[in-house]
């Protein structure tokens, strides 16, 4: 009798993994659990996040995140700064796919230059920023706006300086 449990438990537990094997998870969680569709945002949430209305159910779930993040710190925000949000979200609701990545890793390349340099690419945004719209929008079209605002090069010391002065051919034999 005890055998006869013993084995029909085996197969039980064996019978159980099988499925649980089988069946793979509904929704794989990997760092961000799955966040609101937006039917399932309340109104406020709504209508701050209005300017992403068509996009949100097809957002990542980091992104959606991080909007709700934004859309609970709102209403503590200045009228000035609220109504930067919303424009900025406009903005942002108007990119392609491709031109939202370009954003992301220009400003991922913002955050690791050193203090100095963000502070020369921060002077030449204002003093871009005070320029008429015309005279911006002319510099866009040259393509001369993102030139004015690259970084700085990287100075070389003269450790460095020797090595790059070396053709690359040279340095590989």
């Amino acid at each position: 009798m005890a055998i006869r449990r013993l084995v029909g438990g085996v197969i039980l537990a064996a019978t159980l993994n099988a499925t649980i094997a089988a069946e793979p998870p509904t929704t794989v969680v990997i760092g961000t659990p799955p966040q609101p569709g937006w039917s399932q945002l309340n109104n406020q949430q709504r209508n701050i996040l209005a300017p992403l209305a068509k996009d949100w159910d097809s957002l990542e779930n980091i992104r959606k995140k991080k909007w709700l993040g934004i859309a609970e710190r709102y209403p503590a925000m200045k009228p000035d700064e609220q109504q930067r949000m919303q424009d900025r979200m406009r903005e942002w609701a108007t990119l392609s796919p491709a031109e939202r990545n370009k954003v992301r890793d220009t400003y991922k390349d913002f955050t690791q230059l050193p203090a100095e340099q963000k502070q020369v690419v921060k002077q030449k945004w204002e003093a871009y920023s005070n320029l008429p719209p015309e005279e911006r929008q002319r510099l866009r079209e040259t393509g001369k706006s993102s030139k004015l605002l690259a970084p700085p090069p990287v100075q070389a010391t003269s450790e460095n300086a020797g090595q790059s002065a070396t053709p690359a051919s040279a340095q590989n034999q």
